[in-house]
């Protein structure tokens, strides 16, 4: 691959689309390329999935306006003003795959009036339309329109907000006519019932209460999103024959099972394989899994991502994995609260062959499965840090004055400038590799006890694991690190983010919402208000700075956090888990706010960014016999996104 690859695509709204490379995937076999391929397929099958779980009529309103959107093309009426913004929502409902931010869960706002959405409509064919079974075209515009264009209706996707009723005032469609109060009391009695291997309850159904009676659809094959699940299904047969080995073969084996049976311990059964399957250079993810979406932290969104080992960058995961004992050892958590033994930890560098479902467009750049802490601390876990999008973030981010912006001064901005890609690579490697494998539970503690906070605490647990570990000598002695001055440079732009700078992402009026951005809030604002001093902000010709003038005492604050973070997490504290996650992750300051974005719009770059996925394209030989698979990145996102639409929308 020549380096004249475009790693920047399109923009719109508050989105950066970028493109990420297939290194090395040239040096694959032809049998290896298949399996990438096949279970590539296998993945793009769940879009449909991740869209319904988003919200009851996400599916309708995306393929409402995908019929408007073409017959506005190809009718040449593309002046209007208002197709303008309805593109632009299209667009922004595209990626985050329904009517919701991706990040913030708010509601979009449409720029397009619904006078001029019904006008087109009622230029169409009905048989042109989406509509339900039985349902007339007048039906269907009073079930979507207020979907679209009533502020009132579903404003939060997945609401998090202290007091509330978070389930009814959600959007996403994991529950139907039901309260909290009745899905805790519902999940509660049976995880009152469970053994020692207690199954995720929950994990892959939507809980619904019809005549006064709850119960559960179940989603697999024979059940909900059946359609979907078959072919997933059958493309993960297809690469089951043409798999790397028969562990391989087996993980598939018993992931198809539990998409038969939808059974929660034929899940664990294959998640116990899954993390013990080492060989081969191609793994994937593929099901219900993460329960970010999920305002109760029960239910899991759909997810898919095919990768390959980065053999390379790998040495620098496995070193960490390998003296992963040590780092459990010197944590400075309670004794009571580590692994006397660590078990499995394996850490691999990828590339991502193919995203999907929740990991699509907009996705994680490391990943730490399983989740279920028993399974962890019995059979361990398996790690990835997504090398090649970690490429594409850094390639497309070159000089784009952001660090010149923010950073307080010239010292740190070349220390940055120097360590930064490297510290950052770590900081992912520690937060994946070990820090999400740490620590355990209390005997009696419920894994669930921290509720709509255990995501947030969880995500602050890893990150103040791999903070605490960037600074210290060991990572020098290994080799991960070149010095000891290294390390600052992730302090810095970790702290400058949690404080500031991640803020551009946040409405004005609005608070932090999502999981990952309440973390390093609360981590930055604890430590700048009980490291002694050692960090503060300062204004300087009307613009905030960080200044840090003592990192070994932040080393120490970091600690300290660690360790009470650790001690909610084992012990289920939750009365102290909400008091730390309201008080420091939350609330935001509205005039350092407006600041912050003020400065972020004159540098005229889009705080979000999300992935165009590579096309596979099989090459066969006059015969018909396939001799190779090739990777096309020339498609743009308004292509890919009908291209899946078309080839990919079975529900």
């Amino acid at each position: 691959m020549t380096e004249d690859f475009h790693y920047a695509g399109e923009r719109f709204a508050d989105i950066q689309i970028l493109r990420y490379r297939l290194n090395q995937f040239d040096l694959l076999t032809l049998r290896q390329k298949l399996y990438v391929y096949y279970l590539s397929e296998a993945t793009l099958w769940g879009r449909d999935i991740t869209f319904d779980q988003m919200g009851d009529n996400n599916l309708q309103v995306r393929q409402l306006l995908e019929v408007v959107y073409q017959f506005v093309k190809k009718s040449g009426l593309t002046d209007d003003e208002n197709f303008h913004y309805l593109s632009t929502y299209l667009k922004r409902v595209w990626f985050s795959n329904g009517i919701h931010h991706h990040y913030g869960g708010e509601k979009f706002v449409p720029g397009f009036s619904p006078d001029y959405l019904r006008d087109i409509i009622k230029k169409l064919s009905p048989n042109d339309l989406p509509l339900k079974e039985g349902q007339t075209v007048e039906e269907m515009m009073a079930d979507v329109f207020p979907v679209i264009f009533d502020p009132a209706i579903f404003p939060k996707r997945t609401n998090k907000a202290d007091g509330a009723d978070l389930v009814k005032t959600s959007a996403v469609n994991f529950y139907k006519n039901v309260s909290q109060q009745e899905v805790e009391d519902f999940y509660g009695a049976l995880k009152d019932k469970c053994d020692e291997e207690p199954p995720s309850w929950g994990l892959n159904s939507r809980l619904v209460k019809e005549d006064g009676v709850l119960r559960e659809e179940i989603w697999k094959i024979g059940g909900s999103y059946d359609k979907a699940l078959r072919k997933i299904a059958y493309w993960l047969e297809k690469a089951s024959e043409v798999a790397e080995n028969d562990e391989q073969r087996s993980v598939i084996d018993l992931l198809l099972k539990f998409y038969s049976s939808g059974d929660l311990r034929d899940f664990d059964r294959y998640s116990i394989k899954w993390v013990g399957s080492h060989e081969g250079d191609i793994d994937f993810i593929n099901g219900f899994i993460e329960v970010y979406d999920d305002p109760l932290a029960l239910k899991a969104t759909w997810e898919g991502l095919v990768e390959y080992k980065d053999w390379e960058a790998t040495k620098r995961t496995r070193c960490i994995s390998d003296h992963a004992q040590w780092f459990e050892d010197h944590s400075p958590v309670d004794p009571r609260f580590k692994k006397r033994e660590v078990k499995g930890v394996v850490a691999n560098v990828v590339n991502a062959a193919m995203l999907g479902g929740e990991e699509y467009p907009s996705t994680a750049i490391g990943i730490n499965l399983p989740n279920a802490d028993w399974i962890r601390a019995r059979y361990g876990s398996k790690s990835v840090t997504i090398g090649n999008l970690t490429e594409a973030y850094n390639k497309a981010a070159h000089g784009n004055g952001f660090k010149e912006e923010f950073v307080a001064d010239e010292d740190t901005l070349a220390l940055i400038e120097k360590y930064g890609d490297l510290c950052d690579d770590l900081h992912t490697d520690l937060h994946e590799c070990l820090g999400h494998g740490s620590g355990q539970l209390l005997p009696d503690t419920n894994p669930d006890a921290l509720k709509s906070y255990g995501s947030t605490v969880e995500e602050a647990r890893a990150d103040l694991f791999g903070l605490y570990y960037i600074a210290d000598p060991k990572l020098v002695e290994l080799g991960l690190l070149p010095d000891e001055e290294a390390y600052k440079s992730q302090y810095y732009t970790y702290l400058m983010n949690g404080l500031m700078t991640q803020l551009t992402r946040i409405r004005p009026g609005n608070v932090i919402e999502e999981a990952h951005m309440r973390n390093r809030a609360l981590i930055a604002r604890w430590t700048l208000e009980h490291s002694d001093g050692a960090m503060h902000l300062e204004k300087k010709e009307g613009k905030t700075f960080l200044y840090i003038d003592d990192y070994a005492c932040l080393r120490q604050a970091f600690a300290t956090l660690l360790a009470e973070i650790q001690r909610i997490k084992s012990e289920g504290d939750y009365a102290i888990a909400r008091h730390l996650v309201e008080t420091y992750a939350v609330g935001v300051d509205p005039d350092l706010h407006n600041e912050i974005l003020e400065r972020y719009q004159r540098l005229d770059l889009a705080p979000y960014k999300g992935f165009l996925n590579p096309r596979f394209r099989l090459v066969c030989s006059p015969t018909g016999e396939v001799t190779d698979v090739v990777a096309d990145y020339t498609e743009t996102y308004e292509e890919q996104m009908m291209r899946y639409s078309k080839d990919y929308s079975i529900l």
